[in-house]
């Protein structure tokens, strides 16, 4: 960073520094773990010597507390994908449910939202589409951190809620599903040819928040690549000509991961698990009624506290999951 002509590149420069603070937040981190251990041993030491047993409350909180910071360095260890330090843009999908299903993603929505702002990362809303009644039929949302689609890639799947739904007058419970894709934002320029013929290009009017401008210009784009059945879509940027630039990224991005795929379990992966949004196919299964409990069908991980779950707390399912992962992955490796 001190060498003479390095910021005349704005983008590597930049990139740089990020690097650099990320190196030093984990350094930081690893030194406060160190802080905290010692604390406690002397903590534990002046409760024998004093023969305090009022001390044991104090240095369970810190037990726990070092716990916790162990187990998030620990998990931050097991990304370890080319592209796990990327920003994610993840897409929620409505299934089969009407009306609960497009509630439920909404919920969903606003869970991964509460996930992000407790790890610091910034959200942005890149193409919505409301609900014919209530919620949301589909949303993709950028979530801006590091390693943020290191941790999300755990998402990818069908999500099945079973509750007594407000939208059934009779009051009978109700499973409803909603598909969750996950992708890196890949920002650097890829080296991927794309044959314009291969592309539907389509342009529609913006939905959801945006003043005056967002509803009367058709600058919402969709690109569908015929020959792979992807679709992305933009909407977030002011002119047709951004959203359609960040809609080639994110093809690009799609067509870059499934180029590098060796077998058809790591694209089937890669693409999100695209199957039918209904029985039979869900990662988690999220229970408010007879009981309440969400429990991942991959690492039998389990939280029987559904409010602090749809508020955000999803990183017992997400170091699971990069646990098994990496389990699976070792278990090929000596195969």
């Amino acid at each position: 960073m001190e060498e003479p002509g390095f910021w005349d590149d704005p983008e590597r420069s930049t990139k740089t520094v990020r690097e650099a603070k990320n190196l030093k937040d984990t350094v930081e981190t690893y030194r406060h773990l160190e802080q905290q251990y010692e604390d406690i041993q002397i903590m534990i030491e002046m409760g024998y010597e004093e023969n305090d047993p009022s001390m044991i409350p104090e240095i369970q909180e810190m037990l726990d507390e070092f716990i916790n910071s162990l187990e998030d360095i620990r998990t931050k260890t097991l990304l370890s994908g080319e592209y796990d330090n990327c920003n994610a843009i993840l897409k929620l999908n409505a299934g089969a449910g009407g009306t609960e299903a497009m509630d439920w993603c909404s919920m969903l929505y606003r869970m991964y939202q509460r996930w992000a702002d407790k790890k610091g990362y910034t959200t942005e809303v890149l193409d919505f589409l409301d609900g014919d009644e209530a919620g949301i039929k589909s949303i993709t949302v950028q979530i801006n951190g590091e390693n943020a689609f290191g941790y999300l890639k755990s998402e990818k799947g069908v999500h099945r809620l079973v509750r007594i739904s407000p939208f059934n007058a009779a009051g009978k419970r109700q499973t409803s599903f909603v598909s969750c894709d996950v992708m890196p934002d890949i920002e650097e320029d890829l080296d991927i040819e794309v044959n314009q013929d291969d592309l539907r290009i389509d342009t529609y009017r913006s939905s959801g928040a945006g003043g005056q401008h967002i509803n009367k210009t058709s600058s919402a784009i969709r690109i569908t690549h015929i020959p792979t059945g992807i679709v992305v879509q933009c909407q977030n940027e002011r002119s047709q000509f951004q959203n359609k630039d960040k809609a080639m990224q994110m093809l690009k991005a799609k067509l870059y991961l499934l180029k590098q795929q060796e077998n058809a379990e790591k694209l089937s992966d890669i693409r999100g698990d695209v199957k039918d949004i209904n029985f039979g196919n869900q990662i988690r299964s999220y229970v408010m009624q007879p009981y309440t409990l969400v429990k991942d069908h991959r690492t039998n991980a389990e939280n029987g506290n559904v409010n602090a779950v749809m508020d955000g707390d999803i990183d017992l399912f997400i170091s699971a999951y990069l646990k098994w992962i990496s389990l699976k992955s070792q278990e090929v490796k000596e195969q």
